[in-house]
């Protein structure tokens, strides 16, 4: 199963970075987890060189959008188990300890162990301008490696449930996103 999260993760300077990322969980059990970032990525080397990472429950889908449009200073406070920043507006997060890697020169596989987890908030569900939002997200992430024809396509089907059920948070995350989609467009077309 893969679950949607945000990651913050620290560089050996304490300054945290944020991302958006899905994450595997690996065994029966929700202590197992992977992370698999493209390479180059932040994530990745902060991961690599601290070994810890906190894992993000996050419902507001404008922090997702906002990784991925060069908004990245979302509220963080500190992590309670490990060296580490967990994001403010969490439902829920998980801290990590890496345990194991399995190397790739595209996409490692990062084995991370949970070694503590708190609620904060419950969670109420995501609806569909949400959902919309979020895979709007995924697409994003993926500009340079999908076909502008399947990411349009995608996106006039994510944009029917965006309309009949967002509100001011996921209007204001869609039009980042398609300000993005725009540029890539014209940057295409020059």
């Amino acid at each position: 199963m893969i679950q949607e999260t945000i990651i913050t993760t620290v560089n050996s300077s304490g300054t945290a970075h944020i991302a958006p990322m899905g994450i595997h969980v690996a065994g029966p059990s929700a202590d197992e987890l992977i992370i698999l970032p493209f390479r180059p990525s932040t994530t990745l080397d902060n991961l690599l060189s601290s070994r810890t990472a906190v894992i993000n429950y996050c419902d507001d889908v404008r922090i997702f959008a906002g990784c991925l449009t060069g908004r990245r200073d979302w509220p963080l406070k500190p992590a309670e188990k490990i060296n580490g920043q967990a994001l403010a507006a969490a439902l829920a997060h998980a801290e990590v300890e890496l345990v194991r890697v399995e190397e790739d020169p595209v996409r490692p596989k990062l084995f991370c162990k949970v070694i503590h987890s708190v609620n904060h908030a419950p969670f109420q569900g995501f609806n569909r301008a949400q959902f919309s939002v979020l895979e709007a997200a995924i697409l994003i992430s993926r500009l340079h490696r999908l076909p502008l024809e399947k990411i349009e396509s995608e996106i006039d089907y994510l944009r029917i449930g965006l309309e009949k059920t967002a509100g001011d948070r996921e209007l204001e995350a869609w039009s980042w996103l398609m300000t993005v989609i725009d540029a890539h467009k014209k940057e295409k077309n020059a």
